[in-house]
């Protein structure tokens, strides 16, 4: 048993012409495969809404208001969650999503919004970042759910309808958020903000 045990030692170690090739390319796939469903596991976890108000401060500060909005209960029962708006769909974006995620995790970490007052504070600069970020990617996770292709504009006030139609023409740099900000959660002051 001992010298059986010190030869496959030695074969770890210093794999022969016959087998290392086998042996490396077996465990790189085995390892590939378990970093891979740990990873994506990690990563849809992160995307629940269990997770996102798993810290009090989102569970009290913008959860709270979500529950008052169409997003969260309507005449279609569809409702949104926190990553349906905060986080792409697509992985490419998603991945970046959550890297620039990390500094909310830091904020987290030293309590830069762990009570309703610091929230307050920081509300207008928390709104502005999203705001830029969702300006910047043309509203990218707003259009994972409203399509301008599907949207029927006799059914919409005349000037949503007017926007719509000037937005699916391409005519301009508007974007959902342009007009659609405080859907979700309510505004900060938005004294001497730009609109």
């Amino acid at each position: 048993m001992m010298g059986r045990l010190k030869y496959y030692w030695r074969l770890l170690r210093k794999p022969s012409v016959h087998y290392s090739l086998g042996f490396l390319t077996l465990g790189g796939f085995l390892a590939g495969i378990i970093f891979w469903g740990g990873f994506n596991t990690a990563l849809e976890v992160t995307n629940t809404e269990e997770f996102c108000i798993g810290c009090h401060e989102m569970y009290s500060n913008p959860y709270q208001e979500l529950k008052d909005t169409i997003h969260y209960t309507n005449r279609s029962g569809v409702r949104a969650e926190c990553s349906d708006c905060h986080v792409p769909h697509d992985w490419t974006h998603k991945i970046g999503r959550k890297m620039e995620a990390s500094k909310e995790v830091w904020g987290w970490l030293f309590g830069t919004i762990d009570t309703p007052e610091k929230f307050e504070e920081k509300r207008l600069e928390l709104a502005q970042r999203e705001w830029h970020r969702l300006k910047a990617n043309d509203s990218l996770e707003c259009r994972n759910c409203h399509e301008f292709e599907s949207m029927d504009f006799t059914l919409q006030d005349p000037r949503a309808a007017e926007a719509h139609s000037t937005a699916l023409t391409g005519e301009g740099d508007q974007t959902c958020i342009d007009c659609h900000k405080g859907i979700a959660h309510e505004l900060p002051d938005m004294a001497g903000v730009s609109r």
